[in-house]
Formats: structure tokens, C-alpha cells, sequence
């Protein structure tokens, strides 16, 4: 083998253990962490009711914050998916083509990474988010 095989099996071998451990965190976290869920955000605490007054909705900013980031993450999360399934078309097509394979399995590879950074990013901005509504609607 050479150096550059060796590095590459390493490469690959931490990347998936990394993905696992940060899915295992983002499935069992809150668990651990003994999370409950998200306390009620009262209107009237917030000030909300001068907003509509005037018109505008009555929504709280942080929920629609966390609702656009939610369905970006979820977008993309779809991009992701057709990365991998483009990789996969192309390694089916490939017909034993050693540069074609080569090349489906980058996509592939690069598929997977941009689902774990997305994965990663949901989870850290679900995170900060519900932190920060707790924070601000607790005494």
C-alpha cells in the first residue's frame, strides 16, 4: 500500500466515526442532557401586542427565525441527497470505466460530507435556538 492509500482509509475511517458520534449526540443528546421541550412562549411578555397594532404579525421573531432555518437546512438537506444519487447514477453507468467510477465516487464522497456538515449545522443552530428562547422567556 502506499502513503496515500493509508491516509485515505484513516481519512475515511475518522470521518465515519465522526459522523456516527455527532448523529449518537444529536439523537440522544437532549436525552442525556435531561431536555424538556421548548417552554411556551407568552405574547404579552414579549410585547408582541404593539407589533400588531399596527399591522404586523404577531408571530415571535425567534420562532420565525428558526423556521426559515429550518426549511434552508431542510433544502439543502435535499441537495445533498441528489449529490448522492447523481454519484450513484454515475457509478451504475460507468460500465467498469475505472475514471468514471473514480469519478462517481467523489460525488458520492461529497454528498455524505455536505450531509454531516448539514446535519451539524442543524443540530448547532437547533441548539443556540432553543437556548436562547429559554433564556429570554425564563426568569
Amino acid at each position: 500500500m502506499e502513503g496515500g492509500d493509508i491516509m485515505k482509509k484513516i481519512l475515511a475511517t475518522s470521518l465515519s466515526l465522526s459522523a456516527i458520534l455527532l448523529l449518537a449526540l444529536v439523537a440522544f443528546g437532549p436525552v442525556a442532557a435531561g431536555a424538556t421541550s421548548t417552554p411556551p412562549i407568552d405574547a404579552n411578555a414579549l410585547g408582541l401586542q404593539y407589533g400588531a397594532s399596527i399591522g404586523l404579525g404577531s408571530t415571535d421573531v425567534r420562532s420565525t427565525i428558526a423556521s426559515i432555518i429550518k426549511v434552508a437546512m431542510g433544502l439543502l438537506g435535499i441537495v445533498a441527497v441528489v449529490i448522492v444519487l447523481i454519484g450513484g447514477f454515475k457509478w451504475m453507468t460507468a460500465g467498469g470505466n475505472e475514471d468514471q467510477v473514480g469519478e462517481a465516487k467523489k460525488w458520492i464522497f461529497s454528498g455524505v460530507i455536505g450531509l454531516a456538515i448539514i446535519l451539524s449545522a442543524y443540530a448547532l443552530a437547533s441548539f443556540v435556538i432553543t437556548q436562547l428562547i429559554t433564556a429570554t422567556t425564563t426568569g
